[in-house]
C-alpha cells in the first residue's frame, strides 16, 4: 500500500497503528496476542518475543507485561515505543520457535533469560508452571544449557533445579502461596504442594511428620457442600495417622506467628 493508502485507511480507521508500519484491521478485536504479535514484525525478521512477554505467551505467567521484551539475533531497530529490545550476545535459531504463530524463544531459553531477572521463588513457580503445562523437555533442557554456557542464567537455573524438582511447589492460589512463603520464613521443613492422598488432594503435606494443611479462604470453604468435603477429607485424614490442620486467610496474612506456633511443635526446623 501506498502512503497515501495507509493514511486514507488510518483516517476512516480501518487500519490502527500499533508500531511503524504495523498496522491492526480496524474493529479487530485487541487482545494480548495481536500486542505480541505487532511487537515482533515491528522490530524485524529475526525478531522472537522473549523474557517475560515470552512466559505469559508460554501461559507460564498471568502477567501480561506492559512493555513488551522482544529478542533481536540480527540488525533491526535499537529501541521502539512500548518494547524493549534485548540484543544478547548469541541467539541461536534452535532457541526460538513459533507458538501461537508469534517467533518467541524456547520454553527452556525463557527460563534462562528469566534466571536472572526474577526471584528464586519465581523462578520456581515458572519451572513448575512449565512442568504442569507439560513443557519441560530435559533434552531440550540439556541442549540449550550447552548452546548457552557461560551465561549466569545457565547457572542460577542449574542451581535451582538441583534442588527443586519440578511441579512440586505449584500453588493455586495468592493464599497457598502466601503460606509457602510463611513456611520459607520460618524456617520449617518444606511440604509437598497440591499432592494426591488417597482420594484427596492435600494443600500441604509432610508426609514424613504425617501432617496435612489446608489453607481455607472464605470463597472456596463457605458453600454447604465445600464444608462437607472438608469434614470427609478430615475425617479420612485422621483415620489413615495424618493430623489435619486449617489456616484461614486471616491467620496467615495478618496473624503469622500464631500460624508457625501451631505447626513448628509439629514439624520441627530451626
Amino acid at each position: 500500500m501506498s502512503s497515501e493508502e495507509i493514511r486514507f485507511q488510518l483516517e476512516t480507521a480501518a487500519l490502527v497503528r500499533l508500531h511503524h508500519g504495523v498496522y491492526a484491521v480496524g474493529g479487530a478485536p485487541a487482545t494480548p496476542e495481536q500486542r505480541w504479535a505487532a511487537a515482533v514484525m515491528a522490530c524485524g525478521d529475526e525478531a522472537a518475543l522473549s523474557h517475560l512477554s515470552a512466559a505469559a505467551l508460554w501461559a507460564l505467567t498471568q502477567v501480561d507485561p506492559v512493555v513488551i521484551d522482544v529478542s533481536l539475533s540480527g540488525r533491526g531497530r535499537r529501541t521502539r515505543p512500548g518494547l524493549r529490545v534485548h540484543r544478547p550476545r548469541r541467539l541461536p535459531r534452535d532457541d526460538t520457535t513459533e507458538h501461537l504463530g508469534i517467533p518467541v524463544t524456547t520454553v527452556t531459553r525463557t527460563l534462562i533469560d528469566l534466571a536472572v531477572i526474577v526471584s528464586r521463588r519465581s523462578l520456581e513457580r515458572l519451572v513448575d508452571e512449565a512442568e504442569y503445562l507439560r513443557l519441560l523437555d530435559l533434552a531440550d533442557l540439556d541442549r540449550t544449557f550447552e548452546g548457552n554456557e557461560g551465561r549466569a542464567g545457565v547457572t542460577r537455573l542449574r542451581r535451582l533445579l538441583a534442588r527443586h524438582r519440578p511441579g512440586t511447589t505449584r500453588t493455586r492460589s495468592p493464599l497457598e502461596e502466601a503460606f509457602l512463603l510463611l513456611v520459607r520464613e520460618a524456617k520449617l521443613p518444606d511440604p509437598q504442594v497440591n499432592t494426591r492422598l488417597g482420594p484427596f488432594t492435600i494443600d500441604f503435606l509432610w508426609p514424613e511428620q504425617r501432617v496435612a494443611v489446608e489453607t481455607d479462604g472464605r470463597a472456596a470453604h463457605d458453600r454447604t457442600a465445600a464444608r462437607e468435603r472438608d469434614h470427609r477429607r478430615d475425617a479420612w485424614l485422621h483415620a489413615n495417622g495424618y493430623l489435619p490442620l486449617r489456616f484461614t486467610w486471616t491467620q496467615v496474612n495478618q496473624r503469622p506467628g500464631e500460624v508457625v506456633r501451631a505447626l513448628r511443635p509439629k514439624l520441627g526446623g530451626s
